[in-house]
């Protein structure tokens, strides 16, 4: 290994921790598609019953709740969705469903940023969907909780506002995929470390966000998480 680095190393990504002066670095960002079953229906899509599909987002594209951005790049259709995130702990490894919740840390409220438009254009010719998932300040997270704090997942409420107006609403329990089997199945390719993060999907309502807008989203008992959206740079 080289002693020396040509330029200085990027900084790591940090989760802040609720009620803690500590941090949880950030290692990866997983994403599940379509696991609300209104959500896929209201994308003209039908849920794949055989088995959760991901996306990915870099490290880098965490945002910390209470941020102002710029409106993205690249985009005339941005869109927020509203997810409940899962904080790993323990490194798990094609572990079962009953073993897979002991690799949780804990859990956060979070936002996924979508450029619909871009998404939607690499859908069409078959192509990944980069472009359109994974960008800078595209990830937004409030204060993660201790598991034990939160206790079982179960028919706790998810809600997005924007400016104040519902946008989102469901229960946990509206899931398609649950927490363990998504874990259970995700292990199954990749050695999940501490530090991973696991977007768990959005409920039906996602739409598209304006410069000037707050959103504000919440689940039972989690820190909630805001984000307003600035001017174009």
């Amino acid at each position: 290994m080289p002693n020396d680095l040509i330029f200085a190393a990027p900084d790591l990504s940090v989760a802040a921790i609720a009620g803690s002066t500590s941090g949880f670095p950030v290692r990866r960002i997983f994403c599940v598609g379509r696991n609300y079953a209104a959500h896929a229906a209201e994308m003209g899509n039908e849920v794949d019953r055989e088995a959760p599909f991901y996306f990915t987002k870099s490290a880098h594209a965490l945002c910390a709740s209470g941020s102002t951005i710029a409106y993205p790049p690249g985009t005339q259709d941005c869109h927020y969705e509203m997810e409940f995130v899962v904080a790993v702990g323990q490194p798990a490894f094609r572990v079962t469903k009953g073993d897979a919740m002991a690799a949780v840390w804990g859990y956060g409220c979070g936002i996924d940023l979508t450029r619909r438009d871009l998404q939607g254009a690499a859908k069409d010719k078959r192509r990944p969907w980069d472009l359109g998932k994974d960008f800078e300040n595209s990830a937004i997270l409030a204060s993660l909780s201790p598991a034990a704090d939160f206790g079982e997942i179960d028919a706790q409420s998810i809600k997005l506002m924007r400016n104040g107006e519902t946008v989102q609403a469901a229960r946990l329990s509206d899931m398609v995929w649950s927490v363990p089997e998504i874990i259970a199945h995700l292990s199954g390719f990749y050695h999940l470390r501490p530090g991973d993060l696991i977007y768990t999907g959005t409920p039906a309502g996602v739409g598209p966000v304006q410069s000037g807008d707050v959103l504000q989203g919440a689940v039972d008992d989690l820190t909630p998480v805001e984000l307003s959206i600035g001017a174009r740079e």
